[in-house]
């Protein structure tokens, strides 16, 4: 199976979360056996997201589960995604999906966001002053090196050197103007908040167009495919919108979608998905399966069932077919 680079145009890809009930190697081989089931089953990639001191699904270690990840899988990319950036200095994470991308060529993406709990930076030993500015220099230099154009400091390393030839893509978080505007300027694409509503996200996506934007624009739904879990989805996904709401200023929360699980049979789902894509002129598309309290094997039996779904969505053609 022929599968498409990380985030790009017509790309389909799935997050996945760590079950925090079981000790923490079976937590590695679990989701390593996620990966490559998604692999088999048609995802072109996925994705792995960061918090630390064990919050909520959460894993400390995205850049390191990546290259697991990819050791597992028959094909296909990972990107931690999104990666907290300013909790680590840009060239070390440069260096690290530069060796990474050595390593698994064309099969390395990067996500990153600012950070918004306060426990993250204070277990980093750092706090959020200037958190924003921090975050937009950062970008810049992390997106511009892994695509080739300015290695800067890095000018001597040799996986960095590599970029040129074989950039390593970039998205970044984007829920406000602003993001988009630091997504435009740093030459980087734009993964969109789970939770935003589709009129929210078009008019990011509209707005990163107008201002040059020409890197992918991801949506990011949470799926659950009919009789592949126990029951209580919308219970469940419930409680994962509780947790956003925790550390999520109110002002934000207004534009977040009313109903953000898309649940029922692989032709609903698929169906629902279309019509968000065209919804929010996005290019591609990462899927989520995991709530507070589903079992590895509900979340298997969802991946499996999400193969009718990817190929409904490659035959209709609102996404690119293989």
């Amino acid at each position: 199976m022929v599968t498409l680079p990380p985030f790009a145009p017509g790309s389909i890809s799935l997050r996945l979360y760590p079950h925090n009930d079981l000790p923490a190697d079976h937590i590695v081989t679990v989701l390593r056996g996620q990966a490559a089931l998604a692999a088999e089953v048609g995802f072109d990639g996925v994705m792995t997201s960061e918090h630390h001191g064990g919050f909520g699904g959460y894993m400390p270690n995205p850049v390191q589960m990546a290259g697991w990840l990819l050791e597992a899988m028959p094909q296909g990319w990972a990107a931690p995604c999104p990666l907290l950036l300013p909790l680590r200095p840009w060239a070390l994470v440069a260096e690290e999906l530069a060796w990474l991308g050595a390593r698994f060529p064309g099969r390395v993406g990067l996500g990153v966001a600012a950070g918004s709990l306060e426990d993250d930076f204070t277990i980093m030993g750092t706090n959020k002053d200037n958190l924003i500015p921090r975050f937009a220099a950062g970008l810049n230099a992390v997106t511009a090196a892994l695509a080739g154009r300015d290695a800067g400091v890095l000018a001597g390393d040799v996986a960095i050197k590599r970029c040129v030839e074989h950039p390593i893509p970039v998205v970044s978080a984007a829920m406000s103007q602003a993001a988009v505007r630091r997504c435009v300027e740093a030459g980087a694409g734009m993964l969109f908040a789970g939770v935003s509503a589709n009129w929210y996200c078009r008019e990011m996506s509209d707005a990163y167009r107008a201002q040059g934007g020409t890197g992918p624009t991801v949506l990011v739904r949470r799926v659950s495919v009919a009789g592949a879990s126990g029951g209580g989805g919308q219970a469940r996904h419930a409680k994962q919108v509780d947790l956003y709401k925790s550390y999520s200023p109110k002002e934000s929360q207004t534009k977040w979608a009313e109903n953000q699980l898309t649940e029922g049979t692989p032709e609903e789902i698929a169906e629902s998905l279309i019509a968000d894509l065209a919804a929010t002129g996005s290019d591609s598309l990462n899927l989520r399966v995991h709530v507070p309290g589903i079992s590895p094997d509900e979340a298997l039996r969802n991946i499996a069932g999400l193969a009718e779904v990817l190929v409904l969505l490659r035959q209709r053609g609102s996404i690119a077919t293989h």
